[in-house]
């Protein structure tokens, strides 16, 4: 019996435990946009995080003093387990979900958005310096059944 090789590889560590976060969907989701956009071969890692654990990497790595709902951490040229390895996704579904609340948005999709935001960074997007390029890359995206059709990624539904 032959195995399915993976194109993709995508790891998911959940370190917060107010929302509920679903991996598997997570590492399929990033797995799809990655093959979408050609990137066979490629890796990243996802990590989600307390608020206050994201204000204290925010501080450290961008001078600035608030959580915010997501970084992405660009690597370049490294290799796991013969893959070309990106980088690293840092969301934090608190600011998600406040997010979310704040634009009338669901939770699945701001946190869906927020995975191909950082995943667009991770290939080298700026949408501040690009003149729109990454905006608009990420509407076309989200356009995409690959996109809309995506198994649940979290539930808003707080933990206890």
């Amino acid at each position: 019996m032959k195995m399915k090789k993976t194109l993709c590889k995508a790891q998911v560590l959940n370190k917060q435990k107010r929302f509920k976060i679903l991996p598997k969907s997570v590492s399929s989701f990033c797995r799809n946009i990655l093959q979408t956009l050609g990137q066979a071969g490629h890796s990243l890692s996802v990590v989600f995080i307390g608020s206050s654990k994201m204000r204290e990497i925010n501080r450290r790595y961008r001078g600035k003093d608030f959580p915010t709902d997501v970084l992405s951490f660009r690597y370049h040229g490294e290799m796991v387990e013969g893959m070309l390895f990106l980088g690293e996704i840092v969301i934090s579904p608190e600011i998600a979900y406040k997010n979310a609340v704040a634009r009338r948005m669901k939770f699945e999709a701001e946190i869906r958005t927020l995975l191909l935001h950082g995943i667009l960074h991770l290939l080298g997007y700026d949408h501040e310096t690009d003149s729109g390029e990454m905006n608009r890359l990420q509407k076309t995206l989200q356009r995409r059944r690959i996109y809309l059709n995506s198994a649940p990624v979290a539930d808003a539904k707080k933990r206890s």
